[in-house]
C-alpha cells in the first residue's frame, strides 16, 4: 500500500513573524521558524527593522515556492504594530500564528552601571514590542476561532549572568506569556514561549571568536552547538495544531545549558 502523503502541519495558516530578518550572514531566530512556518504550509508575514533583512528571507522562502512578504516596521510602536496586522489581513484575510522574536541586549550591565536610556530601550523592544503586536493580533485571531502566540524568552532569565536589563526584560516576557494565556484562553488563543540557550546565531557571531565559539557549544550536557533550526523547529511545534492543549509554557531549548553550572 502506497505512503499516505503527509498534510503540511501549519496548512492553511497566516502567520506573523517579527525579526525575521538577520543581522548578518546565515540564519538567525526569527529568519528560521519563518522558513519553517513556510514550508508547513503557512502564509508569512516577515517583519524587520531593516527591510534589506526582511527581503533575504523573503527570497529563500519563494525560492522554496512558498508565500510571503517583507514589510519593515517599529515593533515598538503601536501604529506599526496595528498595520503589520492590518496588511496581514488585508493580504491573507485572516491571522493564526504571531511569532514575537525581536530582542535586543545591552551586554553585561548591572542596575548600578546601567544608564536609564539603555534600561528603557531595552524594556522597550524586548517587552512593549510584544505587547503591542498581540494588543493587535489578538482580536483578529479571536474572531477567526483562536490562534497561537509565540515569544522568544532566554535561559538568561533563568539562570542570571551579569546581562542584567536583558535577564529583568525576558523574565517580564515569561510573565506576559503566562499572564496572555490566561487572559485569552476563552477565545482559544494559545501563547507559549521558547527560552532559548546559547545558540549560535548571527547576532552572536558578531562578537564571538572561534575559540569562544568552541567553548560556548561545551556549554550544555549535551557538548553541542545549538543554532537558529533548533529554536525555529520549537516554534513550528508551538504553533501547530499538534500543541493544541498547550498554553502558559516556557519552552526551554537549551541543550541541557540550565541543568549545570559553568565548567570548573
Amino acid at each position: 500500500m502506497a505512503e499516505a502523503t503527509r498534510k503540511p502541519r501549519l496548512e492553511g495558516m497566516v502567520s506573523i513573524v517579527t525579526g525575521a530578518g538577520s543581522r548578518g550572514p546565515g540564519v538567525g531566530n526569527g529568519k528560521a521558524a519563518a522558513v519553517l512556518f513556510a514550508r508547513e504550509g503557512a502564509k508569512v508575514t516577515l517583519v524587520d527593522s531593516v527591510l534589506a533583512r526582511a527581503e533575504e528571507t523573503q527570497a529563500m522562502i519563494r525560492d522554496e515556492g512558498g508565500e510571503c512578504f517583507a514589510m519593515e516596521a517599529n515593533v515598538t510602536s503601536g501604529e506599526d504594530c496595528k498595520a503589520i496586522v492590518d496588511e496581514t489581513v488585508r493580504r491573507y484575510g485572516r491571522l493564526d500564528i504571531l511569532h514575537n522574536n525581536v530582542g535586543i541586549d545591552p551586554g553585561i550591565v548591572s542596575v548600578v552601571d546601567v544608564d536609564e536610556p539603555t534600561w528603557d530601550e531595552t524594556m522597550d523592544v524586548n517587552v512593549k514590542s510584544m505587547m503591542l503586536t498581540s494588543k493587535h493580533a489578538i482580536p483578529v485571531m479571536a474572531a477567526n476561532g483562536g490562534g497561537a502566540i509565540i515569544n522568544i524568552s532566554s535561559i538568561s532569565t533563568l539562570r542570571p549572568r551579569g546581562l542584567t536589563p536583558y535577564s529583568v526584560s525576558k523574565g517580564a516576557v515569561i510573565a506576559l506569556t503566562k499572564a496572555m494565556a490566561v487572559d485569552h484562553a476563552a477565545q482559544l488563543v494559545r501563547v507559549n514561549c521558547i527560552a532559548p540557550g546559547p545558540v549560535y546565531t548571527p547576532m552572536v557571531a558578531e562578537h564571538m571568536t572561534p575559540e569562544r565559539r568552541a567553548q560556548r557549544a561545551k556549554a550544555s550536557p549535551l557538548g553541542i552547538e545549538g543554532t537558529a533550526w533548533d529554536i525555529g523547529y520549537a516554534a513550528l511545534f508551538l504553533a501547530s495544531p499538534e500543541a493544541r492543549w498547550i498554553t502558559g509554557q516556557v519552552l526551554v531549548v537549551d541543550g541541557g545549558a540550565t541543568l549545570q553550572g559553568p565548567p570548573r
